[in-house]
């Protein structure tokens, strides 16, 4: 008996070695559960301890509120990784110089990755704008696809990510209109996901919106007007049927439509302070091709359409 328990001494610590060492993240997933317990105890202690907030006039007891429960993310934010393998952004991830993470990973092979609680605050949208939310981070949920940049996605991630956005809007609630991409948030700086990627599809599983079939080849009624210029700012005026504009209605007579492209993204949700990266953005999603900053009478065209949308 006593030359086995001998023998487990030596043996269990091997084991527990080898374990260890098969596992490639053993030391960050020692770290993450170390920084959310730490992150536990701050938000257990009440009341909770400011540095600097001994000036503040308190009451003599400390109250605290039974109503109240976690802060919910209402966007979700899709980027690709630009990266040539999930292990190199799985790495990338856990190395704190990096200072960027995300919530999910999803693979080529379909295999999905979560690095962070959906209540936690990850660094995936940087400097960004949608509407007047100026801080996605805090908002959002990040979802990063395995994906140089410029190759298709394939099927079987693009099946798993699908799974997990109908996971999360029905976990979070997340509204239709709030499935966006990073370059959406980001037009300045950011192209992810590419224009690869089948946002079509993801607004006909109710994620993001899309802009109904009949605007796609307008028949013009008239001569419209030429988008002649770079001025992307000026109200423009456009000859249409009226079937185009009322979605669903039998008549075919004409109808002038007048749609001014800065405000018209403004109220999908880009940040117009840069017309041409924001219109660069608008095409990238929702037109895929010739992404340049201009706007043909088709584009204007399907822009009207989903503005509305968002109205």
């Amino acid at each position: 008996m006593k030359r086995l328990s001998n023998l487990l001494v030596v043996i269990i610590p091997l084991v527990l070695l080898w374990a260890c060492s098969s596992h490639p993240y053993s030391k960050t997933n020692r770290d993450h559960r170390q920084q959310a317990k730490q992150y536990s105890k701050e938000l257990r202690q009440f009341p909770p301890r400011h540095g600097g907030d001994d000036s503040l006039h308190y009451g003599p007891i400390w109250v605290g509120t039974t109503n109240f429960n976690l802060r919910k993310p209402n966007y979700v934010v899709i980027h690709h990784t630009a990266q040539h393998s999930v292990d190199q952004t799985l790495r990338t991830f856990t190395l704190p110089r990096t200072s960027v993470s995300s919530h999910y990973v999803i693979g080529r092979n379909g295999e999905v990755y979560q690095m962070l609680n959906d209540y936690y605050r990850a660094w995936h949208g940087g400097i960004g704008k949608w509407g007047n939310n100026e801080d996605l981070n805090s908002s959002s949920i990040g979802i990063e696809l395995d994906n140089n940049g410029y190759e298709p996605f394939s099927e079987e991630l693009i099946e798993s990510l699908l799974d997990l956005l109908h996971v999360l809007k029905d976990r979070h609630g997340i509204p239709t209109a709030n499935f966006i991409g990073h370059s959406d948030i980001a037009p300045s700086r950011k192209v992810d996901p590419n224009a690869n990627f089948p946002w079509k599809k993801l607004a006909e599983e109710g994620f993001g919106l899309w802009y109904d079939d009949i605007a796609v080849t307008p028949k013009v009624l008239g001569d419209s007007l030429k988008v002649q210029d770079q001025d992307l700012t000026r109200t423009r005026q456009l000859r249409v049927a009226k079937s185009e504009v009322m979605v669903g209605g039998s008549s075919t007579d004409s109808l002038d439509i007048t749609i001014n492209p800065r405000e018209a993204l403004r109220i999908i949700g880009y940040d117009t302070s840069d017309m041409p990266a924001a219109v660069r953005a608008f095409k990238l999603h929702f037109i895929q091709k010739d992404i340049q900053p201009v706007l043909s009478d088709d584009e204007l065209k399907i822009l009207y359409n989903l503005y509305q949308k968002y109205l």
